[in-house]
């Protein structure tokens, strides 16, 4: 597959990048500094962009066969920058006929079916109010994205951690899954990737935990 790539430079972008060129897949990193993505492979290519100048970025969205965004909220930059990006992914991928895409957003984010009490009447207010910049903006994202006439995917994974991926978790399609605390970043991508070929999940969240 051809697989264009935002937010690559970023934990879950980078591992995409990765394990996608191991798999034998061609991939064009939109980034801002190429030097923060530490990969070098025949079948990459980096490009400089801005990811909310749409008709730029659409000459590195055409011929894809399927984008990924990583785009997740900045400390201390822009409220709406996962929104105004996926705006820009939107208009770009309309206007050069790649339909498929799958994005991250966040389990946190919101209750769903499959929510165990301690998650749903604990932990989720909790984190809702500590992130809820970064989830307003996300939600915002998901507004876009479900109107958009694509064929989209979220991902949705709890707290994220640095560590190496198991190849092993859980998963459930638009449902929490109980007791799903936390992920290594290396199986979000692993996710991704695994999404992106698989028609069952157009339309759908897919929710990942240990």
């Amino acid at each position: 597959m051809k697989l264009t790539v935002f937010g690559a430079t970023g934990g879950i972008g980078t591992e995409v990048v990765r394990q996608a060129l191991r798999s034998g897949h061609s991939v064009t990193a939109v980034v801002r500094d190429p030097a923060r993505l530490p990969v070098e492979d025949g079948a990459l290519e980096k490009v400089v962009a801005d990811v909310f100048d749409a008709e730029e970025i659409a000459a590195y969205v055409k011929g894809a066969d399927a984008v990924v965004s990583a785009l997740g909220p900045r400390e201390g930059g822009p409220a709406t920058v996962v929104r105004d990006g996926a705006a820009a992914v939107r208009w770009a991928m309309r206007e050069t006929g790649v339909r498929r895409i799958v994005l991250v957003s966040a389990a946190g984010q919101k209750t769903a079916p499959g929510d165990d009490p301690l998650t749903r009447y604990v932990a989720k207010p909790i984190v809702q109010r500590v992130f809820r910049d970064g989830f307003a903006d996300l939600a915002a994202m998901e507004t876009v994205i479900r109107g958009s006439g694509l064929d989209w995917t979220l991902v949705r994974p709890p707290r994220l951690v640095d560590k190496p991926g198991r190849g092993r978790y859980r998963r459930g399609v638009d449902r929490n899954v109980p007791f799903g605390f936390s992920i290594a970043r290396a199986d979000v991508a692993t996710e991704i990737l695994r999404a992106v070929p698989d028609p069952l999940t157009f339309g759908h969240e897919v929710w990942i935990a240990y």
